[in-house]
């Protein structure tokens, strides 16, 4: 993985992190709340990890099962794909989608690809 990657994944991890503290304070002082939503995407772009650690260090989520289901399944797809990737195995799916998707995603797949 690329210096750019691994840089992401610490900052979307670190601001998952952060929003779910700050919504678990929130919710108790009984003050405006960030949505659900929003927590979900962090996780959804790479702050899965951050996610379900500030929720189990703060209690956060624990209990809407709706949520904590999403929030879990988002943390197993992403402990997999990052495996899958370390290990090289995206490439034959790298190669049939730049086959397939013309140049402008082709320019994208080689930088994904020389990242690994």
């Amino acid at each position: 993985m690329t210096a750019y990657i691994l840089y992401w994944l610490i900052a979307a991890n670190l601001i998952a992190f952060a929003l779910m503290v700050i919504d678990k304070r929130r919710a108790d002082k009984g003050l405006w709340r960030i949505r659900e939503a929003t927590l979900l995407d962090w996780a959804r772009i790479g702050g899965a990890l951050g996610t379900v650690a500030a929720s189990r260090l703060v209690r956060h989520k624990t209990r809407k099962q709706p949520f904590a289901d999403d929030m879990h399944f988002l943390f197993a797809m992403e402990v997999v794909l990052l495996t899958l990737w370390a290990f090289g195995l995206f490439d034959p799916v790298l190669s049939e989608a730049e086959s397939k998707l013309g140049p402008f995603v082709s320019t994208a797949l080689a930088y994904l690809r020389a990242a690994t």
